[in-house]
């Protein structure tokens, strides 16, 4: 995405409880004179700062021109992650614009190839195996999350439907009684009236 040089661009990332984010981002910086992004913005670094969803600060730490960062969310629900240059420059100088290329990777597990490599073919496959078994537990730990997120949104529609039915049986009622009243009326009117 493409923001100021001194501008705070953030996302929202709805993630559950007890998950390891981790994000890689690289800045390059627009050239005036070569009409391009360059490879890289010497210099600028970005303060990159997480909030949960409760607005308790996770990270907040300024990094250098590409840079990777990681945290652990403590509770389910949308985490804001936001990126601002480290830009010193007056805000009528600093026009420039910036390209951020980011990914982030939600519930990430590294397996350590040195280790990996290191040990004997038993030892591989039994590392490789805890390695799915905690990338299970993360599926697990998703699918929970999202049943709860679902049977949340069932239950406020359940609720508004029934709102909905007992608004229309009022209006109906008293549709039922403003017709009965009117008939009342009139009839009363002709009555009186002589005309019946």
């Amino acid at each position: 995405f493409h923001t100021g040089e001194r501008e705070e661009k953030c996302i929202i990332e709805d993630i559950p409880s007890d998950t390891l984010v981790v994000g890689n981002y690289k800045v390059q910086r627009w050239d005036i004179h070569k009409h391009d992004f360059l490879e890289s913005a010497p210099g600028l670094g970005m303060f990159v700062t997480v909030t949960s969803p409760s607005g308790e600060v996770l990270l907040s730490k300024l990094y250098g021109p590409q840079g990777t960062f990681s945290f652990t969310s403590y509770l389910s629900g949308e985490h804001i992650i936001c990126f601002q240059s480290n830009s010193t420059r007056f805000a009528v100088i600093a026009g420039s614009k910036l390209r951020i290329h980011l990914d982030i990777r939600v519930g990430e597990h590294f397996l350590d190839q040195s280790a990996i490599q290191a040990k004997d073919k038993v030892n591989e496959v039994n590392v490789r195996l805890e390695h799915l078994i905690e990338q299970i537990h993360h599926v697990t730990k998703e699918q929970d999350y999202e049943r709860e997120r679902e049977e949340k949104f069932r239950k406020t529609s359940e609720e508004t439907n029934s709102n909905i039915l007992w608004w229309a049986i009022v209006q109906t009622l008293i549709l039922i009684s403003v017709g009965i009243w009117q008939i009342k009326s009139l009839r009363d009117f002709f009555i009186s009236k002589k005309l019946v």
